[in-house]
């Protein structure tokens, strides 16, 4: 085809590559563009190389949790350097593989950074585009932290890329990364600490879940420290150290590394949103409720470049970045469906949500019923040794279906889809519970937890 694009999507992560795929595929001359190899952060720099260095972390507990229980766990240990390798030999070939896979389904990949220099052009490494549509998905960036010495910190990505891990790390933040990264650097031998300025971490999270995590988080030598700012970080030697500010009294923390998990926010600096007419805010660009921009028709946005209502999560700016190009290619105004949409931290053991929390159901003045079980005893659990174990699921009682699912435990990653999927499809408990599953699994627990 010849002619101008009919979609430029800007971001390569997962979100713009299915867009930009589902866009040529309706025939659509499509190009794609990233200044950053093809991938994007959940494929090479978030999910899934994290993921697999917690492979290594899982194996370490696993063996922990069996001493005296017939394994002799004494020399067990990561050999870092081997397992950074092994992450390598996932993430370097997919940059490769994404253009290839574009190309093959007839997007044009471009590479370089995209700024509008008019509500209508994009300039892409010294070129001008005038597409008919703009799609952008380019995702999130480390917050920016205001103390004196933030720029000491490193951030995810190259905590994803150390060659050797310090003996001593302070995460900064108490969400998702500080804790997924901490439970790691604490299986692999290093000393963890998270500092976190809120009353508790994890806040998106079920409160009494939390608490039983924070305590195996101790228990494993991770040392959370709550209500606790940090004044600056200077270095002494060949030490970082971390001035905190806590209500009792002022503190200073001697570290090898420091590493931001203190939030991200979306990655729009260099697109020159403002040349475009393009309304944004801190929380991404101002979008319709069909990812339209309000300001500048040309353009939509998906995932963490959106101000949606969608968790900032890899799956959901997929579906969003999909539902985009169906709306650009059919003119419709479908609404993406958040409903049902599970996230989980990856601490071990997983602590995993679905829906709402309990003081969200009843701000929504609903009748429901909390069914909180500890599961730390029952056989799934006693069978690996694991002793921290729980699951609390709010049934609105008129209706008899899932409204939230909150679970800690082994594998509970998976069992959370169950609720996901039952809410999406509005099962009820009793349906669900009619479910006989394969035994004995941990999905054969769930009937006895609802």
């Amino acid at each position: 085809m010849t002619g101008p694009y009919d979609l430029i999507v800007v971001g390569a992560g997962m979100a713009g590559i299915s867009a930009a795929n589902k866009a040529a595929g309706a025939g659509w001359r499509t190009a794609i563009v990233d200044e950053l190899p093809y991938g994007g952060t959940c494929a090479l720099r978030g999910c899934d190389p994290k993921k697999i260095l917690r492979r290594g972390a899982e194996i370490v507990d696993a063996a922990t949790l069996m001493r005296d229980r017939g394994i002799d766990a004494d020399g067990l240990s990561i050999n870092w350097a081997d397992l950074m390798r092994h992450t390598r030999g996932f993430t370097d070939p997919v940059p490769g593989n994404a253009e290839r896979e574009l190309a093959a389904n007839g997007v044009d990949t471009l590479h370089g950074t995209a700024t509008f220099t008019s509500p209508t052009a994009l300039e892409v490494a010294g070129t001008i585009h005038e597409p008919r549509h703009v799609l952008i998905t380019t995702g999130a960036r480390p917050r920016p932290l205001g103390f004196p010495g933030a720029d000491r910190l490193i951030d995810s990505t190259e905590f994803l890329h150390l060659e050797s891990l310090p003996r001593r790390i302070v995460f900064v933040g108490g969400g998702f990364i500080s804790f997924e990264f901490a439970h790691i650097a604490a299986r692999a031998g290093s000393t963890a600490t998270i500092i976190d300025r809120g009353e508790r971490p994890l806040r998106g999270f079920d409160a009494d879940l939390v608490a039983l995590l924070v305590a195996r988080s101790t228990a494993v030598g991770i040392d959370v420290r709550s209500r606790a700012a940090i004044d600056g970080i200077d270095r002494a030697g060949p030490d970082q150290r971390v001035r905190l500010d806590t209500p009792d009294e002022a503190e200073i923390i001697d570290a090898d590394l420091v590493v931001h998990g203190a939030g991200r926010i979306p990655n729009l600096s260099t697109l020159g949103l403002d040349t475009a007419g393009v309304a944004h805010t801190d929380r991404g660009i101002t979008v319709a409720p069909h990812l339209q921009s309000t300001t500048n028709a040309a353009v939509y946005a998906a995932g963490d470049a959106a101000a949606t209502d969608g968790m900032p999560l890899t799956p959901v700016a997929v579906f969003e970045g999909k539902v985009a190009v169906s709306n650009m290619v059919k003119g419709d105004q479908t609404v993406p469906d958040y409903h049902g949409v599970p996230t989980t931290v990856f601490t071990i053991p997983e602590l995993a949500r679905v829906g709402l929390l309990e003081r969200e159901a009843h701000e929504r003045g609903l009748d429901i019923d909390v069914r909180y079980t500890d599961t730390s005893g029952w056989y799934s659990n006693y069978r690996i040794g694991e002793t921290t174990a729980a699951v609390k699921v709010l049934v609105d009682t008129t209706t008899d279906t899932i409204v939230g699912a909150h679970m800690l435990g082994p594998e509970y990653a998976e069992l959370i889809n169950f609720c996901g999927l039952a809410m999406k499809l509005g099962l009820t408990t009793r349906q669900l519970k009619s479910m006989t599953a394969a035994y004995p699994t941990v999905g054969s627990d769930l009937g006895s937890m609802l």
